[in-house]
């Protein structure tokens, strides 16, 4: 079930995002996990539409939106390869028509994922607050006009 970010989910989607991180950033040193942490609660999601996914009643994965950015996607390491990454990204995409995200260039495995629900490289940046290169990736919806 995909659903609303609450405030009492805070602590369960941190605890995806922990478990996610490690697993899908493993190149990035300790602190800057605790600095996005901190980021996660103080700025990223008063700013951001989040959407939670819940599995036999646990959050399990989120996706968080700033307007046309999809910040982030993490889905628990657990239970990934089951679609609800895939249903988190479907819900981004009925929430805007056009989307772009970031995923740091070492990241092959989400780079392939988004690839694989359309989303195309349309550059690449180097994060300021890591140093690390990041692919921006682009997704609209096919418009049979445009052919």
């Amino acid at each position: 079930m995909i659903r609303p970010y609450e405030q009492h989910d805070e602590e369960a989607l941190l605890d995806v995002w922990d478990k996610a991180s490690v697993i899908a950033h493993s190149f990035l040193p300790e602190t800057f996990f605790a600095e996005e942490r901190r980021l996660i609660t103080e700025v990223y999601l008063p700013q951001s539409e989040t959407w939670v996914a819940e599995m036999d009643g646990r959050l399990v994965g989120f996706m968080s939106l700033v307007g046309q950015e999809l910040g982030g996607l993490f889905v628990d390491p657990d239970v990934q390869r089951r679609g609800i990454g895939r249903s988190l990204v479907a819900k981004a995409q009925e929430q805007q028509s056009n989307l772009e995200l970031g995923v740091f260039e070492e990241n092959a495995d989400a780079r392939h994922f988004y690839a694989r629900c359309g989303f195309v490289e349309v550059g690449t940046t180097v994060e300021e607050a890591s140093g690390h290169v990041e692919v921006r990736m682009r997704w609209a919806p096919f418009d049979p006009s445009t052919v």
